[in-house]
């Protein structure tokens, strides 16, 4: 699906609690994998959150570390919350888990365009993306969002998205 503002270019909006672990972490492997392929142009990909705690803030140190150790920056990256028009704006918006959903959805006033997933529905196990902020695991993190991304690169490349 393209909507008419994104005719050549796929926009994709990731999409957890604060903003400053999984989503940023999406954000940050997508655009590594996109620039990789030499694809940047075909794409605009960026990363929010649906709470208010962390607005403004940069990403949190462990993930932060976490991406680094894969060769990925993330620096200059602050924290922002999703609002009504991001619906429009966005061709994907991709929560982290099911409560990103429900919380998304409230904002946009529902999913009439079927935009809203969770990353890993594009990948062959869907399963939520356990937040690293409780569990401290953001390798596990990190593989999840990676397998999940690459699904979702494909799905987009094939043509397959909806």
């Amino acid at each position: 699906m393209k909507n008419k503002k994104s005719q050549n270019t796929c926009r994709l909006l990731f999409v957890c609690w604060g903003n400053i672990c999984r989503s940023p972490m999406a954000e940050f492997i997508m655009k590594d994998m996109v620039a990789k392929r030499g694809l940047e142009e075909r794409f605009l990909i960026e990363s929010a959150a649906h709470s208010s705690e962390e607005i403004g803030n940069p990403v949190y140190p462990p993930a932060r570390r976490e991406l680094a150790r894969h060769g990925i920056d993330c620096s200059g990256k602050r924290a922002r919350q999703i609002t009504r028009r991001d619906y429009d704006r966005y061709d994907w918006i991709l929560g982290m888990e099911q409560l990103n959903l429900r919380y998304m959805l409230r904002c946009f006033g529902g999913d009439p365009e079927g935009k809203v997933r969770r990353l890993l529905d594009f990948s062959d196990r869907p399963r939520d993306i356990a937040d690293p902020w409780y569990t401290g695991e953001f390798e596990q993190t990190y593989a999840d969002i990676v397998e999940g991304c690459e699904a979702l690169l494909e799905t987009v490349l094939s043509g397959n998205d909806r």
